[in-house]
């Protein structure tokens, strides 16, 4: 049975109090218990709810890191936005751990030639995902590479 449950003379013990007392408590109701032949026991929980003590937390598994990330493109067009939309989407459905998805979303503003990108996830994915991003617009013969004179 374990220390899970209390006879009354242990919470009258742990309580400080006459067995009276706890037995007056259990009858009015404020103290639940289980009466097992002509003796009472109270639950750990029970005597920590009338305690005001905080059930013991149950672990809730392993800490899990996610970050958001939002990256700003300028003087992108429609099309090159729709390139990167389809890469950064295949890339990040093609992330191995299905219990940490990695969400990617854009949005592409006309007006501005501006690309928003935001990216919610593992922080080494999505760290990966924006190098493959930098890699693609500004790697040699990137997006967004830009002509320069070249040396003969």
């Amino acid at each position: 049975m374990g220390n899970d449950m209390y006879s009354v003379e242990q919470v009258a013990d742990v309580l400080g109090l006459h067995v009276r007392t706890v037995r007056g408590y259990i009858r009015a109701g404020r103290l639940p218990a289980v009466r097992i032949g002509k003796q009472y026991r109270i639950a750990r929980a029970d005597l920590d709810a009338l305690t005001g003590r905080p059930a013991a937390a149950t672990p809730a598994g392993p800490a899990v890191l996610e970050v958001s990330s939002i990256a700003q493109v300028d003087g992108v067009d429609r099309a090159t936005t729709d390139r990167l939309t389809t890469l950064l989407l295949a890339t990040a459905n093609t992330h191995h751990d299905p219990a940490r998805p990695l969400r990617v979303q854009t949005v592409h503003d006309e007006e501005r030639h501006r690309m928003k990108i935001v990216i919610l996830g593992d922080a080494a994915a999505t760290a990966d995902l924006l190098h493959l991003l930098d890699a693609v617009l500004h790697g040699a013969g990137g997006l967004l590479a830009r002509e320069g004179p070249t040396d003969v």
